[in-house]
């Protein structure tokens, strides 16, 4: 006969004397195991993430920290954790919230002894089985990125530049994604524009989770971590990891967290799409320092054209080596005399491609949040999409090529 599975329960309220009776109330179930307690709100998350328990059995009013926010702090990062909330207040309102917190169950003290190991064994039930099918995801998860790792060695990052705004590097970068995504190819997509990013608005997407739940851990990040950061996009398998959601958070993440970010992502991923700020931050440099390839975007607007120009002379003083760079065109327009050629001879850096005018196309398709190349893959400015892929994946293969005969 199976063993029954033994539940891991955590004690957590501010009273002394309501954890003694709760302990002494469970001490009997041999399928129950306490292995804790906690008197705040703050220590019941620090002993949550230590101890990663099956269940957690919280007051609600507590003086640092209330249970609610504890709840929602531990489901965030431990999801499978089942919390029961315990109050003196039997109010309808009260459960609302606890629910919305992600609380499993809602008892008022002092609970009856049936009532509270009934709600532990179903909610232990549920975490038992959570945990089991997160192990299998995390297993398929590190399969697919290390041991079966034929199909990802080292991720490519792409970095979507221009040093003016307004040059539609956004645009670019969404579609571009979708263009490299396929069933064999995992794409993730970066917001690097910390104050004012809309690559997840570019994709109708909107996720609780940011830069902001991966930078602070960025020296102990693991697949599952990433895997619940990430946002996934609903109508293609691309990645997205979101610019935090308020500009004043810019400052919270450091261009070596952000390097070190990438450098993780580079392991689950075949391709990383960072679209940028105009502005050279700490996080922006970063980017352009490890990019296997840098787009660099302008128009054929003087201004736009000046700052590229002023971009390059950088990238020669910092040692950036300009075949790293891939120089594109966006919204050419035949109407205007100002040419491609004539901007890459003026530029000493050849513009290789070149994306149509297509005003109406990228204004339907940025309000709709749906990137044009999945409405039309066979229009001109779709096509210039795919020929930037088709570049870029001709540049890595040279790379790659020369690197290896290098060292041989």
């Amino acid at each position: 006969m199976a063993k029954p599975d033994i539940i891991r329960v955590l004690i957590v309220d501010d009273i002394q004397e309501t954890r003694e009776n709760i302990r002494r109330m469970l001490q009997f179930d041999p399928t129950i195991d306490i292995i804790g307690e906690a008197r705040t709100g703050r220590e019941a998350i620090d002993i949550a993430y230590q101890k990663k328990p099956d269940v957690i059995i919280m007051d609600i009013n507590m003086p640092d920290m209330d249970g609610l926010v504890a709840t929602e702090a531990i489901r965030k990062r431990l999801p499978y954790i089942q919390i029961i909330i315990l109050s003196v207040q039997n109010d309808a309102s009260y459960m609302r919230r606890a629910m919305l917190a992600g609380a499993r169950d809602f008892l008022t003290k002092p609970p009856m002894i049936d009532e509270l190991t009934n709600a532990i064994h179903q909610a232990g039930l549920m975490a038992i089985d959570e945990k089991r099918k997160n192990s299998v995801s995390m297993a398929n998860l590190e399969a697919a990125t290390t041991g079966s790792s034929a199909n990802i060695k080292t991720g490519k990052i792409i970095v979507v530049y221009s040093p003016k705004g307004g040059t539609g590097c956004t645009t670019i970068a969404t579609n571009l994604s979708m263009a490299f995504e396929n069933e064999d190819t995992r794409v993730a997509l970066v917001d690097a524009n910390f104050q004012y990013g809309d690559v997840a608005v570019f994709l109708n997407e909107q996720g609780r989770n940011t830069i902001l739940d991966l930078a602070p851990r960025a020296d102990e990040l693991d697949p599952r971590i990433v895997d619940e950061v990430m946002i996934d996009h609903a109508s293609s398998n691309v990645h997205i990891l979101a610019a935090p959601p308020k500009p004043e958070f810019a400052d919270d993440v450091t261009g070596e967290q952000f390097s070190k970010v990438l450098r993780y992502l580079q392991k689950l991923y075949n391709y990383i799409i960072i679209d940028t700020a105009s502005y050279l931050t700490d996080v922006v440099q970063a980017s352009l320092d490890i990019a296997d390839i840098i787009i660099l975007i302008a128009t054929q607007e003087i201004p736009s054209i000046k700052s590229a120009n002023l971009f390059l002379g950088l990238t020669d003083a910092s040692g950036i080596d300009r075949s790293r760079i891939l120089f594109v065109m966006n919204r050419f327009d035949r109407r205007i005399s100002i040419t491609p050629d004539r901007v890459g001879d003026s530029l000493r850096q050849p513009i290789e491609i070149v994306i149509p005018f297509e005003d109406r196309v990228v204004t339907a398709s940025i309000n709709r949040g749906t990137p044009f190349i999945i409405d039309n893959k066979s229009n001109a400015i779709s096509k210039s999409i795919y020929t930037i892929r088709d570049t870029i994946l001709s540049k890595i293969s040279s790379r790659d090529k020369q690197q290896s005969d290098e060292e041989k």
